[in-house]
């Protein structure tokens, strides 16, 4: 293995006009692979490339006029690129052209639009853009409103193991969206989530082992996983622990880590946990 050797011969092959060997010398170029990582030579090797129709140049092109690396940032530039690659059937450039006109990021927003290049990337079980689909479906966005094809996009994506869907199934679980509830299942959807560190799946799942939904009760468990989220700066979670240290449940009692917690929350405007502490005398 040699990353200078590859460069060089990308580099003869580049400069002869193959597109991959152009494709490949821009991500040498882009990640310092062989040779001095520079940005501007990244960008025009990608631009060489995505003009003979090269899909994965285009789609890189367009990230690059998106973030500005080695060009300069230009939305309307990003959206032309992504729009090439898309219409190749590049999954990761559909879904940035449909967060494009979700967003109306270089082109009007237009949430028809977004959910149909959603879908083509959904279909190519591109676990984020399944996720966005689902979203769509649940909020209404570009399609008509419809729980249980929501819940079956967040089902597919979670089963890919995309813990943002993981949590919005469990969602559907612990309410009844689009599927029967079931408890349960729901606080297996949002553990599954939880141990890859979705905060708002660890705040739940300390909720259902607080109060024993879909879970045997464990309020050393749910202290656990409050900690988890809290730390991670969710205001619910440091409320919630915060409650889990004044009464003593799941952790040894201890005040000051209980005001320390609903200080925490409260900074954050949580009123539960400025109330508590205007209880205890705390301003």
């Amino acid at each position: 293995k040699d990353q200078a050797k590859a460069a060089e011969w990308y580099q003869k092959a580049a400069e002869s006009g193959y597109a991959p060997a152009q494709y490949n010398l821009a991500l040498c170029y882009e990640n310092g692979w062989g040779i001095e990582e520079d940005a501007e030579k990244a960008a025009e090797w990608y631009r060489k490339a995505a003009e003979q129709d090269d899909a994965e140049a285009q789609f890189s092109l367009g990230e690059c006029y998106d973030s500005g690396y080695g060009v300069e940032e230009n939305e309307k530039e990003a959206v032309e690129w992504y729009t090439k690659a898309a219409e190749q059937g590049h999954t990761k450039a559909q879904f940035s052209l449909a967060v494009c006109f979700e967003c109306g990021y270089g082109v009007d927003a237009d949430e028809t639009k977004a959910a149909e290049w959603y879908r083509k990337a959904a279909e190519s079980d591109y676990a984020p853009a399944q996720f966005a689909l689902g979203g769509c479906y649940d909020e209404g966005s570009g399609v008509e409103k419809d729980d249980t094809k929501a819940a079956e996009w967040y089902r597919k994506a979670a089963e890919s193991g995309y813990a943002p869907a993981q949590f919005n199934l469990g969602l559907c679980y612990d309410n009844g969206w689009g599927v029967e509830k079931d408890e349960t299942k729901a606080a297996e959807w949002y553990e599954k989530a939880a141990e890859v560190g979705d905060v708002p799946a660890q705040f739940n799942l300390g909720v259902c082992y607080d109060n024993g939904c879909g879970v045997e009760k464990d309020e050393g468990k749910a202290a656990e996983w409050y900690r988890k989220a809290a730390e991670e700066g969710h205001a619910m979670a440091q409320f919630n622990l915060g409650v889990c240290y004044m009464n003593g449940t799941g952790v040894e009692r201890d005040e000051a880590e209980a005001v320390e917690w609903y200080r925490k929350a409260a900074e954050q405007g949580h009123e539960k946990a400025g109330k508590a502490l205007e209880a205890l005398g705390i301003k």
